[in-house]
């Protein structure tokens, strides 16, 4: 088992701290960073390296475990108990692979990462309104 996911908070973005830590978790279960089995690390290492209150966390792995992806294990830790992982997401798929691609010109042609971010944002809403990109 191992415990790969380190969170970034970004305090200035607007969106709840516990609910970053969710969709991090989620979009490393989707990315194959995180599988069944793993272990997510504790409140009290993930405010060391984020200086997030434990009870925050805490509140993160609680909804991680409503929504039936993780569960906790009293003595033990909280551990991921299902993937999100699809086979067109994964590292060495092609859509990963296109989209590296794309990334990689747009950098070629003068893109800041910001403007990378804009673009993707609006292309992003226009394929799915009313969804926020995770």
């Amino acid at each position: 088992m191992k415990s790969v996911v380190v969170f970034r908070i970004d305090r200035r973005s607007g969106v709840a701290t516990y609910l970053q830590i969710v969709r991090q978790v989620e979009q490393a279960l989707r990315m194959g960073a995180l599988e069944e089995g793993d272990r997510l690390p504790t409140a009290a290492q993930v405010a060391a390296t984020t200086k997030v209150n434990p009870n925050t966390t805490l509140k993160a792995y609680r909804e991680l475990e409503r929504a039936g992806l993780a569960e906790v294990r009293q003595g033990a830790g909280t551990f991921i108990t299902r993937s999100l992982a699809q086979p067109q997401s994964g590292p060495d798929s092609p859509l990963r692979a296109s989209l590296a691609a794309w990334m990689d010109q747009a950098r070629t042609e003068g893109l800041t990462g910001q403007d990378v971010t804009a673009l993707f944002r609006s292309a992003f809403e226009a394929v799915y309104p009313g969804e926020a990109p995770g």
